[in-house]
């Protein structure tokens, strides 16, 4: 198989173990599957969940979509009229409960083609990164360790620096750069040198992705039946409101789909489903609220 028939059938079966386990945990809520076609090529499975036992309202999607680049993207990527592939998994899980963080991942692969069909541009990207409400540092140790675990079998340098630019990322800089979350794992335009190199970029997107349900099925498992009220829920829709600036604002993703005709309701399932904000808001001092925004700040997770 070429790279993107390999990584297109794995995002595919990746979609199917992260529904079924995220089903599993919820204990009552089922995804709902749509499936929709885009007029330029291609098309996706969007699947949602809601109203559930632990999670609130969430997405597991995956696309795969090909065609003529819009001219905003052949601006963004410095090229003139050219053909695009792109495939990719994205999520989004927006839990009840204010004790379970929120989490975010996505894996994607994108291929540039000239006019006369040849390949001339291909890379991969992707990570995962965590937005807890309230935190136990161990929660973020185990967020992080089992990402850098993922990453270390294909060199101990990579998670030091996909943590760093996850950091870098997941910011609004319109807040003074105040963090989205803990972070994670983020990465881009990981151009293969040749095909061996892509066969092994592909392995590597797979350890990531088979990685997600290890690195935030238990935090969700020791958090869930935490008692909580409208305190922690009025926190919650503060620190959800940042997360909805930073996805209309400056996600790459959001810009991109929205850029290139994707499905609106299948890109916007990433908001959550209340949020609130508050003219010139600030957590009482010493308190468990104030306590996370401490845990914002660029940390080392794992030594």
């Amino acid at each position: 198989m070429t790279i993107k028939e390999q990584f297109t059938s794995y995002i595919h079966g990746l979609q199917d173990t992260i529904c079924a386990g995220l089903e599993d945990m919820d204990g009552k809520a089922v995804f709902r599957e749509d499936k929709w076609d885009r007029p330029e090529g291609g098309g996706g499975k969007t699947r949602v969940i809601s109203n559930g036992a632990v999670f609130e309202k969430g997405g597991v999607n995956t696309s795969v979509v090909y065609g003529p680049l819009p001219a905003a993207m052949q601006q963004a990527f410095g090229v003139g009229e050219s053909n695009f592939f792109a495939a990719g998994l994205s999520l989004v899980i927006h839990p009840l409960n204010p004790h379970v963080p929120t989490v975010h991942a996505n894996w994607r692969y994108f291929e540039l083609y000239d006019k006369e069909g040849k390949k001339i541009d291909s890379w991969f990207g992707g990570g995962a990164d965590l937005t807890p409400y309230y935190l136990d540092e161990q929660d973020g140790v185990h967020f992080h360790a089992t990402f850098k675990e993922a990453m270390d079998a294909f060199g101990a340098e990579l998670y030091p620096r996909y943590k760093q630019h996850c950091d870098e990322y997941f910011i609004n800089k319109h807040r003074n750069n105040e963090a989205r979350g803990i972070g994670g794992v983020f990465y881009d335009y990981l151009r293969p040198a040749d095909e061996q190199d892509a066969e092994r970029l592909v392995a590597f997107q797979k350890a990531n992705g088979d990685a997600f349900l290890t690195a935030y099925l238990p935090i969700v498992a020791r958090t869930k039946d935490r008692a909580y009220g409208q305190r922690e829920v009025d926190w919650q829709e503060m620190r959800r409101g940042r997360y909805v600036e930073f996805n209309l604002v400056h996600d790459r993703g959001t810009l991109f789909g929205l850029k290139t005709n994707g499905r609106t309701e299948s890109i916007l399932m990433s908001l959550p489903p209340r949020a609130r904000w508050e003219y010139d808001y600030a957590p009482e001092a010493g308190s468990r609220e104030a306590q996370l925004l401490a845990f914002l700040e660029p940390r080392e997770w794992v030594k």
